[in-house]
C-alpha cells in the first residue's frame, strides 16, 4: 500500500471503498474516477478534471466531502478574480476603526494589533490551508480565471502553504482533498498541470447513465430510462453546439415524469410519445439551432 504522504491523513483505503462510499452518496463513478480520486487522497496531489460541462466535475467534489464527512470549500473562478477573492484579505475599515480607537501609540505596537487574525479575513485558498478538521477544496472552473491567477494557485499546490508578508507563512497541518476543474475554454499551463493528477470526465455510457437515472430520479421505470438514455444518445451523436449533459438527462427524466410519461402504457413497450419529446426537448437543448437539428433528425418536426 502506497505510504501517505506528509500532512496527509487519507479518507480512503482503496479503490473499491472510493467506489462504495461515492456510490452511497449517489455518486456512480467509473473505475478512472474512483482509482484517481484514491491517489488524490492517498497522495495528497491536486486532480485537475477536465471534461464537457455537466458530466459530474463539480458533483465528484460535493460527493467525496459526503463520503468522507468533510467540509466543502470551493473557490468559483471568473473572469478578473484577484487574489483578495481567492486567498485573503485585510479588513481595511475595521484596522482604521482600531487605529482611531486606540489613540496615539508607537507604530510598531498598533502593527501588532492591526495585522492580527482579528482584521484578517480568510478566502477559499487560506480557509482550506488552515482548516483544522477534514476538508475538500474545490477550485471549480479555474480555465475561467485569468492565467495571473493560476501563479497565485501554484504556492498552494505544491508546498499547500500560504505566505502572508504581515504574519508570516500558513502551512496546511492536514492536506485537504484538492479538486480542480476545467471545461478547457483554455489551455492551463504547464507548471499547474505538473503539480497535478489528471482525469478527464467524458459522457458516461449506456449502462452508467442509466444506473445514475436510477440513483437520482426515484419512480423511473427502466423502460422509461432506457429510452431516455437512447435518446440522448442520438442527440449527443448529431453535429449541434452543446451536447446534453448528463445532469440534463435527469432534468428531462423529472420532465417527463412530472408530467405523466411514467405511467403511459406506451413506455412499457419501449416507446415515447414523439408528442412529448418534441415539446420537452428545451429541457435538453438550449439552443435553436439545435432544437432545430434534433428535431430534423428525430423526425419530429
Amino acid at each position: 500500500m502506497t505510504t501517505p504522504a506528509p500532512g496527509v491523513e487519507p479518507a480512503f483505503t482503496g479503490v473499491d471503498d472510493v467506489l462504495a462510499r461515492l456510490r452511497a452518496t449517489g455518486y456512480i463513478s467509473d473505475d478512472a474516477t474512483a482509482t484517481s480520486t484514491f491517489l488524490a487522497d492517498r497522495l495528497g496531489k491536486p486532480l485537475l478534471i477536465e471534461g464537457p460541462a455537466g458530466v459530474g466535475k463539480t458533483e465528484l467534489a460535493r460527493a467525496i466531502t459526503a463520503a468522507t464527512d468533510a467540509e466543502l470549500i470551493r473557490l468559483q473562478c471568473y473572469e478578473g478574480i484577484d487574489e483578495a477573492r481567492a486567498l485573503y484579505e485585510w479588513n481595511h475599515a475595521k484596522q482604521i476603526l482600531h487605529i482611531q480607537a486606540t489613540g496615539s501609540r508607537a507604530w510598531d505596537e498598533a502593527k501588532a494589533d492591526i495585522f492580527s487574525d482579528e482584521f484578517l479575513l480568510p478566502r477559499p485558498l487560506l480557509k482550506a490551508i488552515s482548516a483544522a478538521g477534514r476538508t475538500v477544496l474545490l477550485i471549480d472552473e479555474v480555465d475561467k480565471a485569468d492565467v495571473d491567477i493560476e501563479g497565485l494557485l501554484l504556492e498552494v499546490l505544491s508546498d499547500f502553504a500560504i505566505t502572508i508578508p504581515e504574519k508570516g507563512t500558513v502551512t496546511a497541518v492536514r492536506r485537504p482533498i484538492v479538486l480542480l476543474t476545467s471545461n478547457a475554454t483554455r489551455e492551463l499551463s504547464e507548471a499547474l498541470k505538473r503539480r497535478c493528477l489528471y482525469l478527464y470526465i467524458d459522457f458516461p455510457d449506456a449502462v452508467r447513465e442509466k444506473e445514475i437515472l436510477a440513483s437520482r430520479v426515484p419512480g423511473l421505470t427502466d423502460a422509461l430510462a432506457s429510452e431516455l438514455v437512447r435518446i440522448v444518445g442520438v442527440l449527443r451523436d448529431l453535429d449541434i453546439r452543446k451536447k446534453p449533459s448528463v445532469a440534463e438527462t435527469i432534468d428531462w427524466a423529472n420532465t417527463l415524469l412530472a408530467l405523466g410519461a411514467g405511467t403511459d402504457a406506451a413506455i412499457a413497450a419501449g416507446r415515447l410519445d414523439s408528442g412529448l419529446i418534441a415539446r420537452t426537448l428545451g429541457v435538453v437543448l438550449k439552443h435553436r439551432p439545435d432544437l432545430t437539428t434534433a428535431l430534423k433528425e428525430l423526425k419530429l418536426g
